[in-house]
């Protein structure tokens, strides 16, 4: 499955539940959408919170599941190819040299 088959299926329960809808308590705006993502990414922290590893794997993954979710929801409402923006990323970075943080000035 591609990213495009993600966001149909993503769509596809959104419109399920009802959130596209103009009187949706749940409106599907890009504000909202990007402060659920980082809520999201705020629950993947806490599995590692008091250790360096995960202990509930299933819970993780279901956390991770959530943040790709949004992230495809936001991409989508923005009009934003994500596949290709992730493509032209790793393009621009492919020979990117990343300073160590010893050798930055401040």
């Amino acid at each position: 499955m591609n990213i495009e088959d993600l966001t149909a299926k993503m769509n596809a329960l959104v419109a399920h539940h009802g959130w596209y809808e103009p009187d949706s308590p749940k409106k599907q705006l890009p504000r909202n959408l990007a402060i659920s993502l980082c809520l999201e990414a705020g629950e993947v922290l806490e599995h590692y919170q008091w250790g360096d590893e995960s202990a509930d794997k299933d819970a993780l993954a279901g956390e991770l599941a959530d943040v790709a979710l949004y992230l495809l929801q936001l991409a989508h409402v923005e009009g934003i190819d994500l596949e290709q923006a992730i493509l032209d990323t790793i393009a621009r970075n492919w020979n990117r040299q990343w300073s160590d943080e010893k050798d930055v000035e401040k």
